[in-house]
């Protein structure tokens, strides 16, 4: 079983989310839905725009809270360095 650390946004260098899960297309499915209620539906946050897999819930859950502690330009930077264009990385981890 796979753990993954993600970040979503409702537009580039917008708002940002971060999370972790074991499951990471059917929660992403769920914030695009809005099934989500909190921070994320409130504001449109919909957009798969960077994640990490992990092999332990341990780790990804240490990454997860390393990363919540960050200030913001280095979350933006994590985002850009793997996706320039802020493409909504969805689709591609449906295939």
């Amino acid at each position: 079983m796979s753990f993954y650390v993600y970040l979503v946004a409702n537009r580039r260098n917008g708002t940002l989310y971060i999370g972790m899960t074991d499951d990471l297309a059917r929660r992403v499915w769920m914030h695009r839905v809005g099934a989500l209620s909190g921070f994320t539906k409130q504001y449109g946050i919909k957009m798969l725009v960077w994640y990490e897999q992990h092999e332990t819930r341990e780790s990804a859950f240490v990454r997860e809270r390393q990363i919540k502690k960050w200030n913001r330009a280095w979350k933006l930077r994590l985002v850009e360095q793997m996706n320039p264009l802020w493409r909504d990385l969805y689709d591609d981890i449906l295939r």
